[in-house]
């Protein structure tokens, strides 16, 4: 039996980005949104404990992550999408950050289903080092918070230098009582990128300002428990005009993180999910050792 997810997936494990109705309006396929359906298969697994269902998406998984991987160039880093033509040639830190994690979290489905994969764990060790040791390799984007935080999130960065990164640019994005900005040049704080904040916090330990952060962007909550997407707090107006699905899950999320509800509340600080190779990979950084 094919899960019901099988429908609009390419023998080579793609989907196109962006299908409305079911009209294909994108047909390029982005890296990371390919890669992070082994991240919601790991999550619902934790969850729910149903080994039958880790089997029978574990084919989706593995051409999804194999038609990732397939698009690793340079030190490590990973092309954001592919055309008709071929590899589009541009990494981004924060597609990357969040494959790495849906990396980990695909190899932690092979432990389980029984069917190693040496390749992946050598991509995620390349892939991990472009991103803590190369950030030339990626596009430059560090007005989105999300390029801050995100190699954190993605537990591609830990210990000192996460901590040192999140104070890096704190008053750059955290705005007082309402979150934190999407974009630093921009009076809009949103909640989605406030609870992904949340969720990296926690995950290296800084629980107390994890906390601050949750209960922060709770002004976007709507009565019916819906939440709206941002707040320009120039004018104090919502932007969008809506309440979206990802802000709602974002939420779901941290408040799990933060509770520690079920027994996927942890599954973004990564401490049981397999870590690759962390050395055994070709980069002249590396092989060229300490002194150059």
């Amino acid at each position: 039996m094919c899960p019901p997810v099988n429908q609009g997936i390419a023998p080579d494990g793609s989907w196109p980005i962006q299908i409305r109705a079911g009209i294909v309006e994108d047909a390029n396929s982005d890296s990371n949104f390919c890669a992070y359906i082994a991240t919601g298969v790991w999550h619902h697994v934790l969850v729910t404990g149903d080994e039958r269902f880790a089997a029978l998406m574990w084919p989706v998984v593995q051409r999804a992550i194999d038609f990732v991987i397939d698009l690793q160039v340079g030190y490590g880093e990973i092309c954001w999408a592919r055309s008709a033509a071929g590899p589009l040639q541009e990494a981004l830190l924060t597609g990357c950050a969040s494959i790495f994690h849906s990396i980990r979290c695909a190899l932690a489905l092979a432990a389980l289903i029984g069917e190693p994969q040496p390749e992946w764990e050598l991509a995620l060790g390349r892939l991990g080092h472009a991103i803590v040791a190369h950030p030339e390799a990626f596009t430059e984007k560090d007005r989105y918070s999300m390029d801050w935080y995100y190699p954190i999130l993605g537990s591609a960065l830990r210990g000192s230098a996460a901590a040192s990164r999140i104070r890096q640019r704190w008053d750059d994005f955290v705005v007082g009582d309402l979150g934190i900005r999407c974009v630093v040049d921009r009076p809009w704080v949103t909640g989605a990128e406030t609870c992904e904040l949340v969720m990296a916090l926690d995950a290296i330990g800084h629980r107390s300002a994890a906390h601050r952060q949750f209960g922060a962007m709770q002004h976007l909550r709507e009565g019916d428990g819906s939440y709206w997407t941002g707040l320009v707090f120039a004018d104090g107006k919502r932007w969008p005009e809506e309440r979206t699905t990802w802000t709602g899950a974002a939420m779901i999320l941290a408040a799990d993180a933060l509770s520690g509800t079920t027994p996927g509340s942890g599954i973004f600080r990564g401490h049981a999910l397999p870590v690759g190779l962390q050395t055994d990979f070709d980069c002249e950084c590396v092989t060229a050792g300490p002194s150059r």
